[in-house]
């Protein structure tokens, strides 16, 4: 059970001082059976006039800074420390129904699902779900567990990763056509390919662990996604709850993926959301690094995980 560090730095820059209106940050991971927050601190310059935690909708973390006055720039700083399990791939426990594709939902889950079962972008010509259904037999049946992990690493083998700093997420259909986009364009794809196969799927937002970041002298890195944040996804089977595929590194299972958020749609699981209060040309740029590394102990410093957040600090939650 390694402990793994993770320092998330997220800067912007004015030409001259402006105002801030609210921010909501989404940087603290959730705490489960298979990652267990040890410790986190969260740090913000300028230093907010009030900060307030909330559970979302989702049941995600999520704190809340309030600002009075002017800054030329705006830093938010987060440093995590946790205990992450991780699961052999395809180990998980499937509902004997369950076990080929197509199965039934439980009656009492049905509801429940509903909005994770729904497709939410367009898809005019059925590109999309004709490139779901290539993954099943003639008969439109696989074996539950394959036909996931085929869509994953086919994925992975089959589209170029390329990062993007620009906001929002491409089409699905779009995303095919192209065959590249982000960690969120492959995240989508795989969501909205399985709903079109009628099963449940999630949005997750979160860090991956590359313990070879940065590159090594050949470039190559062992993952794609290191150094910012990340993003994949989570499907829904009988008895084995939620699982994680993570299609942009072809990874089946929570190895080396560190959850912050699930939502239903990636908008949803946005890190840093804010306003500020200038001219459109104050605005000089953007910066996000993420470090995520293993720890050698478990830490001294920051801020016991268990701590009632709400309690006032200092530029810590």
């Amino acid at each position: 059970m390694p402990i793994l560090s993770v320092d998330h730095v997220t800067t912007y820059r004015y030409r001259r001082p402006v105002g801030f209106g609210e921010h909501r940050i989404l940087f603290r991971p959730r705490d489960s059976y298979d990652q267990r927050l040890i410790a986190a601190s969260l740090a913000i310059s300028p230093e907010p006039e009030s900060l307030r935690w909330v559970h979302d909708v989702f049941g995600n973390c999520v704190a809340v800074a309030r600002f009075r006055g002017r800054a030329q720039e705006l830093r938010v700083t987060c440093r995590i420390t946790l205990e992450h399990t991780p699961e052999p791939p395809l180990a998980f426990a499937l509902a004997p129904q369950a076990a080929r594709y197509p199965f039934a939902y439980d009656d009492d889950e049905v509801p429940d699902l509903a909005r994770y079962r729904e497709r939410q972008r367009p898809d005019p010509a059925g590109a999309v779900r004709a490139w779901a259904r290539g993954f099943l037999g003639p008969d439109g049946s696989a074996e539950t567990r394959a036909l996931l992990a085929a869509m994953t690493t086919g994925i992975r083998r089959d589209f170029a990763y390329e990062a993007r700093i620009e906001k929002g997420v491409q089409d699905p259909a779009e995303t095919l056509r192209l065959r590249r986009g982000t960690c969120r364009d492959f995240a989508l794809l795989m969501i909205e390919a399985v709903r079109a196969l009628g099963m449940a799927a999630r949005f997750v937002s979160g860090y991956i662990y590359v313990p070879d970041y940065p590159p090594e002298r050949d470039g190559a890195a062992r993952h794609a996604g290191g150094g910012s944040t990340h993003a994949w996804v989570q499907v829904y089977l009988p008895e084995a709850g939620w699982v994680e595929f993570d299609p942009t590194n072809g990874i089946v299972g929570n190895r080396d993926l560190i959850r912050v958020a699930v939502t239903r749609h990636p908008g949803q699981a946005v890190p840093l959301h804010g306003s500020w209060i200038g001219r459109p040309e104050d605005f000089l740029d953007m910066a996000v690094t993420v470090r995520v590394s293993e720890h050698d102990g478990v830490p001294t410093d920051g801020v016991p995980a268990n701590d009632d957040p709400a309690l006032p600090r200092r530029a810590a939650e």
